[in-house]
């Protein structure tokens, strides 16, 4: 009998990276802008940040298709994903709605996409 040894099904997720994110990745030689496998199932945002490097307590959003989110979304195939830092510029931040988002977090519990992590 032939067992399949291959890991799970994986497909991939659009990632950019900005601001300071940026600069600590391409310090590093490491690109900006990838396409990263992540399970079928999806993945916490969270674990993908720290699955290229990027230190969660430097984040302060997470778009996935262009939707603001926190570190606690689920990142699904198919999806775009963008790692804010902080430090974003004050006209920035109320543009992207970093600002605003900042605000509901502490008052809504999220739009159903949140890991639970």
């Amino acid at each position: 009998m032939v067992t399949d040894a291959s890991p799970a099904p994986r497909a991939s997720v659009t990632v950019r990276i900005f601001g300071s994110l940026r600069q600590l990745r391409t310090a590093q030689g490491l690109p900006y802008a990838l396409d990263v496998d992540v399970p079928r199932g999806g993945v916490a945002a969270r674990d993908l940040a720290v699955s290229l490097g990027l230190p969660p307590e430097k984040i302060e959003g997470v778009f996935v298709n262009h939707g603001l989110h926190g570190l606690g979304v689920r990142v699904s195939p198919g999806d775009r994903v963008a790692f804010v830092p902080y430090g974003t510029p004050g006209p920035h931040r109320v543009f992207l709605g970093l600002y605003a988002a900042g605000r509901e977090a502490s008052e809504t519990p999220g739009d159903g996409r949140d890991a639970g992590g």
